[in-house]
């Protein structure tokens, strides 16, 4: 399943405003006499408390944006069923495209769209990299790295709220859009945003870009669609499902590049930590 980064802002902003609460009330937090001063117990206790605190407010948010994700699911697929979302292959989207003059609108982020591109697309992000440093955010981020960000390259993304304002602008309710992401999903619940704002002649680009071949679509970027959409450790020591079927085709060649680039890290990282024992040794003396 396509990592969404999806941010539901009410939400968001519902547990930011509890977990404000909660932090301003922790047990011994702000009632703690200052001339005594707090006892090692009792700032253990504390801390133990809010961490406690901390990973419920965390859960609860978890469990909230997991239900909220099926409930969004079960009307995008609901979309698809009714026939209100025309369903296209990659390849027919190449077709209509070049034989009906068709607009694809890439809705993909900018980390994304910047690799790859179809020539002649409009693009206007649904998500698109979260660039705000509120505390929030930058929880996110460092989670979002922490968790595996580091190792796939996905960064924090956020609702572009201009997103529905930019799509009027350029394009009339009876336009036919063929709407497209790298995996499927952000595109569906694009779709869902522009049937719900009047637009009627929408078609979906099934399973994204990344299921295309060179040949069903006319392509501009550096990469392949395929590789357009990893990133991180993973993609600089090739590591990625897409970088393995490259391999498989392409020959020794390309294995070898990432073959030098693993090698490398492991020389860099033996090297950082025989360094790091250097140092050590000379603060100790």
């Amino acid at each position: 399943m396509e990592t969404l980064g999806i941010q539901f802002s009410q939400i968001n902003n519902l547990n930011l405003a509890q977990r404000k609460r909660r932090w301003n009330y922790l047990p011994g937090s702000s009632l703690m006499p200052i001339s005594t001063g707090p006892s090692l117990l009792e700032i253990r206790r504390n801390c133990r408390g809010g961490t406690r605190m901390q990973q419920v407010v965390e859960e609860e948010y978890e469990v909230k944006q997991a239900k909220d994700m099926a409930a969004a699911r079960k009307r995008w697929e609901a979309l698809v069923r009714d026939g209100k979302v025309k369903v296209l292959t990659p390849r027919e989207a190449g077709y209509a495209i070049q034989l009906s003059n068709k607009t694809l609108l890439d809705v993909r982020p900018s980390t994304e769209r910047k690799k790859a591109w179809v020539k002649g697309s409009t693009w206007i992000p649904v998500f698109d990299v979260d660039e705000n440093l509120d505390a929030g955010t930058l929880s996110r981020k460092v989670t979002g790295f922490i968790m595996g960000g580091w190792w796939s390259g996905i960064p924090t993304l956020s609702y572009y709220r201009q997103f529905l304002s930019k799509v009027e602008e350029k394009f009339p309710k009876d336009t036919d859009l063929i709407v497209a992401c790298q995996k499927g999903l952000r595109s569906l619940a694009a779709c869902e945003i522009l049937y719900n704002a009047g637009y009627k002649n929408l078609f979906w680009v099934q399973s994204g870009l990344e299921a295309a071949e060179e040949e069903d679509l006319e392509r501009e970027g550096s990469q392949p669609f395929k590789l357009a959409g990893i990133g991180g450790l993973s993609e600089f020591i090739g590591w990625t499902d897409q970088q393995r079927a490259a391999a498989a085709k392409e020959g020794w060649a390309y294995r070898l590049v990432f073959s030098a680039r693993l090698i490398g890290l492991f020389l860099a990282a033996d090297a950082l930590y025989i360094g790091a024992q250097q140092i050590g040794r000379y603060i100790s003396h």
